[in-house]
C-alpha cells in the first residue's frame, strides 16, 4: 500500500513536475508476467525515476547498506527501502551472490517484475561497465524475458557522491525484449552466463550511449588512488 501512495500521490507526481522524464520504448514492458527489466546505473536517483513511469510494480535488489545504516538517518532509510518491497542484498561474496539469486528468482516466481543493475554498483564515472552474471542465471532458471533499460542523465543531475540532484530534464528508454530460452538447462555453464549477460549489456550500450569498459566497475574503482583529505591551513 505504501508503495502505491508514494508513486502515484507523493514521489510521482513531484519527480515527475521536477525531471520531466522522456520515456521511451514504454511498450516494450510486459503487460503481465514475470520479467527482468536489466538497466544501467548512474545515480540514486535511479531507484526512484524508473518505477515512477511504470505502471506495474517493480521489485528491486537493493545494496544491503540501505537497511544497515547507523543513527536515525540509517534506520529511515531501512525503513522506507522496506515499506517500498525493496529486498537487501549482500554483495560481499559468492554465497551472498547465491542468496542474491535465490531472492530474485521468488520475485520472478510470482509472476512480477524484478529490476537488477548487472553492473552490480553505479558506475563512478558515468560510463557503462561489465556485467556481473546474476541476471543471466535468474533469466535462463526463471525462463522469463530482459527488457533492457538505459537512464540517460541521471549521472549529470546526481553523479556519486551528490546528496541532492540538480533538477535537469532525464530519457528513460526501454529496450525489445530479449528472449533467452535458447540456453535452457544452461544456467550452470560459465560460457552461457557470460555470453547472455554481454547481450543483455550490449543492449544497455546502444540504449544509453555510454562509454564501454570491459571490466567490472567495483575493480576499477578499488584501484584507483585514494584522494588524500586536505589538512586544514
Amino acid at each position: 500500500m505504501f508503495y502505491y501512495i508514494l508513486k502515484y500521490a507523493v514521489l510521482g507526481p513531484l519527480l515527475r513536475l521536477l525531471f520531466r522524464p522522456r520515456i521511451e520504448g514504454l511498450e516494450h514492458i510486459p503487460e503481465d508476467g514475470a520479467a527482468i527489466v536489466a538497466g544501467n546505473h548512474l545515480s540514486f536517483s535511479d531507484h526512484f525515476l524508473m518505477p515512477v513511469v511504470l505502471s506495474r510494480r517493480i521489485t528491486f535488489l537493493a545494496k544491503q547498506e540501505y537497511f544497515t545504516g547507523p543513527g536515525i538517518k540509517g534506520r529511515l532509510t531501512a525503513a522506507f527501502f522496506r515499506s517500498i518491497g525493496q529486498i537487501p542484498v549482500d554483495r560481499s561474496g559468492r554465497e551472498a551472490g547465491r542468496a542474491a539469486v535465490r531472492e530474485g528468482l521468488g520475485v520472478l516466481g510470482r509472476g512480477e517484475l524484478l529490476g537488477i543493475y548487472p553492473e552490480g554498483t553505479r558506475s563512478h564515472d558515468g560510463r557503462l561497465y561489465k556485467g556481473k552474471v546474476g541476471v543471466a542465471v535468474m533469466a535462463i532458471q526463471g525462463r522469463v524475458p530482459v527488457v533492457p533499460c538505459a537512464m540517460v542523465g541521471t549521472f549529470e543531475i546526481q553523479p556519486p557522491g551528490q546528496r541532492m540532484p540538480k533538477i535537469r530534464r532525464v530519457t528513460i528508454r526501454f529496450g525489445k525484449p530479449l528472449d533467452f530460452s535458447r540456453y535452457e538447462g544452461l544456467e550452470n555453464e560459465k560460457v552461457a552466463l557470460r555470453a547472455v549477460t554481454d547481450e543483455i549489456m550490449y543492449a544497455v550500450l546502444g540504449l544509453s550511449g555510454q562509454e564501454y569498459v570491459d571490466a567490472y566497475a567495483a575493480d576499477v574503482k578499488a584501484a584507483q588512488p585514494k584522494k588524500i583529505p586536505r589538512k586544514p591551513r
